[in-house]
């Protein structure tokens, strides 16, 4: 008699709560893609110090995949390397924003049954910030990735200011308009210049006595929530926000604090 041969044993499958590592050919192998410039010439040397650099960082094996020489010394690389650190999953506390995230028209119902008013809301991409793309993604009409923007919300009277508006204008503005809430925009961040607007922003707020008494929002492409909420403000929103999303946590927030 034959005897039957044991079947190929299967490897487990990790779980996704498991310890995870960075994928490039195979599940877990730890190596990634990094991109650079360094100022120094795109010879030898130049490779040399780019190998040399990953190393130190703590990466293993570094391959350089692409050196481009950008003029007067520079010179930009792709290196691939790897590593054997793990992320364990279960053991990250993030901040989030954990309101429920509803469609325009279940926002248009919540602040006709729990509000019973229009909602005033301001944005602007404030200081000398003059990128508008993602202030007028989540203000404009036509907004964003297939959403109406706040000015489409029946429910929501949005003021799009625009871009380079000075902080003590959008306070300003702000008493003017009875404001509910502030959304403000900042993509310039060279040298920290965000941090250094936005926070003078919730300064002038408080030094107003009104900080207590709207919503304050940002959002950008280095902003979180965990950022926004050390800032001083009430929430933070990264890249690709949606308008729902912001009008969702605005209405109800608005409600919870008892702030309409």
């Amino acid at each position: 008699m034959a005897v039957s041969e044991q079947p190929p044993e299967v490897p487990e499958i990790p779980s996704e709560r498991d310890e995870v590592r960075p994928y490039g050919d195979t599940r877990g192998d730890g190596k990634v893609q990094m991109s650079f410039t360094l100022p120094v010439p795109c010879d030898p040397e130049g490779r040399a110090a780019a190998e040399h650099f990953v190393e130190k960082t703590g990466f293993d094996d570094p391959q350089i995949y692409h050196a481009k020489d950008l003029g007067e010394g520079y010179t930009f690389f792709v290196v691939y390397a790897s590593t054997d650190i793990a992320v364990d999953l279960d053991a990250l506390e993030i901040a989030t924003v954990e309101t429920e995230t509803m469609s325009r028209k279940e926002v248009e119902a919540f602040v006709r049954d729990e509000i019973g008013r229009a909602v005033t809301v301001l944005g602007a991409c404030t200081g000398t910030d003059a990128h508008s793309v993602g202030i007028d993604a989540i203000m404009n009409m036509k907004g964003y990735d297939g959403e109406y923007g706040l000015e489409r919300y029946e429910c929501i009277e949005a003021h799009n200011l625009g871009m380079q508006i000075p902080n003590d204008e959008l306070v300003a503005r702000a008493v003017e308009e009875d404001a509910d809430a502030l959304l403000i925009s900042q993509v310039v961040t060279q040298n920290d210049t965000h941090l250094d607007n936005l926070s003078a922003l919730i300064d002038i707020l408080e030094a107003e006595g009104i900080r207590q008494d709207l919503l304050v929002v940002c959002g950008g492409p280095r902003i979180d929530h965990e950022l926004a909420l050390e800032l001083g403000f009430d929430a933070g929103f990264g890249a690709d926000t949606t308008p729902s999303e912001v009008a969702s946590y605005i209405v109800q927030t608005l409600v919870e604090r008892e702030l309409v």
